[in-house]
């Protein structure tokens, strides 16, 4: 097999793709060009396969559903499905490929939500800030069953989004089921140019606290990060709850950029690949605040690149996470182009926490567990900036208050 270095991935949040553009971390480093080499020994399943076929095409009562591309594809898809590696390796149809490239620039064409399959489902993993389908009230874990009226429930992931996306100003109905309150409407988004502000953060009122939330890692969110820690520091404010909520992850460099941000020295992840060679990331010099005081939100949309901060930070003892348990995405995915312009995204190494601890498939607990009501959202920076303390207590994120009760009595971090 020969390589070509143009495209490398850390883990894509469960398919990561935010129904117009992938996320979950694409970093332009590597793809591969497969070619195939059969072993002998393989010979029949592929002969087994084109028997399968030749059936298929020859005796099939609904011919004209009978289309090579989608039987090419669907093939693919279910030896993909076949390493049970659910959510992480994934096969991309030539439409979906570039949409990765999108997201790293930070700016797409959509609704602005991030979704995954899950037991023939699609669940939306994070909505991304200031989109359509945050500004509706979509959440992480919410599960899309019906697009413009028609259940979509089983339907191959492509398939779905190729049913949301669409040109900019035109209107898509979803309805979406709600597992937290067992409820199921319909929401109205009108598609949307997207920009996507990663780094936010504003002052809380009476404090010398900053609520400071990354939304995503793609490319330059070091820099806009660095940016805002300045200001931070320039305004006397001496500690920042950091908001990682529904953050699904992004490009691997950018990750272990920001989060060395935060730390003297150490180690920020450890990556092992399929031999069992584990390699250390270690800290980048110059981080801004290794020493402000610190406590970080986390939940279930919390993943990738957002998980290898967290369980930095963790291990390090340098912050307590608050909220709920991550999402669990834990592996390295590499690019492979195939011939007609798809792709395969394969598993290819595994990260883990500095202090060696697995996330993948299982997520990284919370020093604090506090569930968010059914009926709160997040408070993020863009609200808080025009709200009073009282407007904030009396709000419902209970998970944001538990963390200022949290800074504020023990000061981890000083």
């Amino acid at each position: 097999m020969t390589y070509v270095r143009l495209f490398k991935t850390m883990s894509v949040a469960a398919l990561a793709v935010l129904l117009t553009a992938l996320a979950g971390g694409i970093v332009p480093d590597r793809v591969a060009y497969a070619r195939i080499d059969k072993p002998a020994a393989e010979e029949p399943d592929f002969k087994l396969i084109d028997e399968a076929w030749n059936i298929i095409s020859k005796e099939y009562v609904e011919h004209e559903t009978v289309q090579p591309a989608k039987l090419t594809y669907g093939a693919i898809t279910g030896m993909v499905n076949a390493l049970g590696d659910t959510g992480h390796s994934t096969f991309l149809t030539p439409d979906m490929v570039p949409l990765a490239k999108q997201f790293i620039e930070g700016s797409f064409t959509g609704v602005g939500i991030e979704v995954r399959m899950k037991e023939g489902r699609v669940v939306i993993v994070a909505p991304i800030e200031g989109s359509p389908a945050q500004k509706a009230g979509l959440q992480s874990g919410d599960v899309i069953v019906k697009v413009d009226e028609k259940d979509v429930l089983g339907l191959p992931l492509d398939e779905v989004i190729k049913k949301i996306t669409g040109s900019p100003g035109t209107a898509v109905s979803l309805t979406i089921l709600s597992p937290k309150r067992g409820q199921t409407r319909t929401v109205s988004l009108v598609r949307a140019g997207i920009t996507i502000h990663n780094v936010t953060w504003s002052r809380l009122p009476d404090s010398h606290l900053a609520a400071l939330r990354i939304a995503g890692f793609s490319a330059g969110v070091t820099d806009e990060l660095r940016k805002a820690l300045k200001e931070i520091k320039k305004q006397g404010l001496n500690g920042a709850i950091l908001d990682l909520r529904d953050n699904p992850g992004g490009v691997f460099d950018t990750a272990v950029s920001s989060t060395s941000q935060f730390l003297h020295g150490g180690t920020v992840v450890q990556v092992k690949n399929n031999k069992g060679v584990i390699k250390r990331v270690p800290v980048q010099p110059g981080g801004l605040t290794p020493d402000i005081k610190l406590v970080v939100l986390i939940n279930g949309g919390t993943a990738s690149a957002a998980e290898i901060m967290a369980g930095a930070l963790q291990d390090a003892h340098r912050a307590s996470l608050v909220g709920e348990k991550t999402f669990g995405t834990g592996t390295v995915l590499e690019q492979f182009k195939l011939a007609d312009g798809s792709a395969l995204l394969l598993a290819i190494a595994e990260w883990l926490t500095p202090d060696g601890r697995v996330i993948w498939h299982k997520g990284i607990m919370p020093d604090v567990e506090v569930p968010l009501p059914a009926d709160a959202e997040p408070l993020y920076p863009a609200k808080i900036k025009d709200m009073t303390m009282a407007q904030i207590q009396a709000d419902g994120d209970s998970q944001l208050l538990r963390a200022l009760t949290l800074i504020t009595e023990h000061g981890r971090g000083e």
